[in-house]
């Protein structure tokens, strides 16, 4: 790839005069659910500094990331590629709970990011960009960690998927949180990352950056800064929302946000910087409820991959506006390419496609499916009903339907999203050409990209446990 800078023709000058490309902040956050932001909809929470940024941009309705949960997530956002490009479809081992309550044999996950992958870092490193990450990286440990895969500078990041402790010292028995060694007795790690964030951004200041602040907040264990949650106690639940240690821990992620904002604000910044706000999944159901949308994290259901999306673009989005476009995680890769003026190479495989006709409101996204592949398992046992019990899954999206196929049984659910987003109505009876268009499109999307089906049955398979 090569950087393409577009030149501006001076009037009296001997040279021409080269326009800076845009600085990119992307502040990901672990498991925040779709409607826990006031501008969402949240009653409860207090997210002042997120909510503001949305009245300076442009927010998404119908934001989705690539799995239900965090792993596959940030593999897909780095690497512009689905699951079965990756090898990444879950976090850990497939094969959770009781053998006996699996009835397929599910995929052998990768846990590692290859190094054959050129990752967004790696391409707006090549660019000219300073790349920085701070916070939870999930994709490898010694060997395949951020600065393995593209970025100059990390802190805090490596094959953990949750903080051992969000105060400092950051530790549970000997397990620590790297290169955080140092720090005040009574820090809370979503206020360090941000820190260190801050710290980045003012060394980066006089050229292009990339800053992937990735919060292990608001991900378990559950713990909030007592003076915030304090401010809860009293306050009347709403919409099932009634976690006062969970709203300090999302009030903590928004306090972040104001003070990125102030910095950029203080270093004559704001105008030439993208700032991104978007989650890795749906919310974690026994803390937070993201109704309307049925469902939490673990589940292809809306409640466990629609997720918030804010991006402030001074100049070219509109404040305040919002979209209803589907957008996915894989699309990033793309995006962020063309607004840092990259091209890209041919031979790279990249499954999104561009939204930045959609940020600057100058044309559409060309019609395309949007997939999600989970061939794993995420259940403890076969009496739980609550939001972990996942079987092998697989959905598709087109336009407003939407396909989701349960491996087991081999049934499909059929719902359309623009009357009926608690995906309360199964329409695949009803409807059965849609149904089976759908179908065939998704068996297709297996065999494009060589994705892992369950099929072989499981000999310790016991149904009737």
């Amino acid at each position: 790839m090569r950087l393409i800078l577009p030149i501006l023709i001076c009037m009296g000058c001997t040279t021409p005069v080269v326009d800076v490309p845009p600085n990119i902040i992307l502040i990901y956050v672990d498991d925040l659910g779709w409607r826990d932001l006031g501008v969402q909809g949240s009653r409860y929470y207090e997210t002042p500094n997120v909510d503001f940024l949305a009245v300076q941009g442009m927010r998404f309705t119908d934001a989705y990331a690539n799995a239900p949960n965090c792993a596959p997530s940030r593999a897909a956002l780095l690497s512009g590629q689905y699951a079965p490009r990756t090898g990444i479809y879950t976090v850990g081992a497939a094969d959770r709970g009781p053998t006996e309550f699996r009835a397929l044999v599910p995929v052998a996950n990768q846990t590692e990011l290859s190094l054959d992958v050129v990752t967004l870092a790696e391409t707006l490193a090549e660019a000219g960009y300073a790349t920085g990450h701070a916070g939870k990286w999930h994709l490898g440990g010694e060997g395949f960690l951020p600065t393995d895969q593209g970025f100059k500078w990390s802190v805090a990041g490596d094959e953990q998927g949750s903080p051992p402790d969000y105060f400092y010292p950051y530790k549970r028995g000997q397990r620590f949180l790297r290169d955080l060694e140092e720090g005040r007795e009574d820090e809370y790690l979503a206020d360090r990352l941000v820190d260190e964030s801050i710290l980045f951004i003012k060394r980066e200041a006089k050229k292009p950056f990339f800053l992937y602040l990735s919060h292990y907040s608001v991900h378990t264990p559950i713990q909030g800064k007592p003076e915030l949650a304090a401010r809860y106690v009293d306050k009347a639940a709403a919409d099932g929302q009634d976690n006062p240690t969970y709203a300090a821990m999302v009030q903590s992620v928004d306090e972040g946000v104001g003070r990125i904002i102030d910095t950029l604000d203080e270093l004559g910044l704001a105008e030439n910087t993208v700032l991104i706000f978007y989650s890795d999944n749906g919310g974690f159901g026994p803390a937070t409820s993201m109704v309307p949308l049925r469902g939490s994290k673990g589940m292809l259901y809306e409640g466990g991959i629609r997720v918030p999306l804010i991006v402030r673009w001074p100049g070219h989005v509109e404040p305040g506006s919002v979209t209803n476009e589907p957008i996915i995680g894989t699309d990033f890769y793309p995006t962020l390419a063309e607004i840092a003026g990259v091209t890209l190479d041919g031979d790279h495989i990249l499954d999104g496609s561009s939204f930045v006709s959609v940020l600057t409101e100058t044309g559409e996204i060309q019609p395309r499916d949007l997939v999600w592949h989970f061939p794993a398992y995420l259940e403890a046992d076969r009496s739980v009903s609550g939001p972990w019990r996942t079987t092998p899954v697989s959905a598709i999206r087109r336009g407003a339907y939407k396909l989701i196929h349960f491996f087991e049984d081999g049934h499909s659910e059929l719902y359309d999203l623009t009357d009926d987003v608690s995906e309360s109505n199964d329409l695949s009876l009803k409807m059965p050409e849609v149904a089976e268009e759908l179908q065939a499109a998704l068996m297709a999307w297996w065999e494009e990209t060589q994705a892992f089906i369950p099929s072989r049955p499981n000999r310790s398979y016991s149904p009737s446990r």
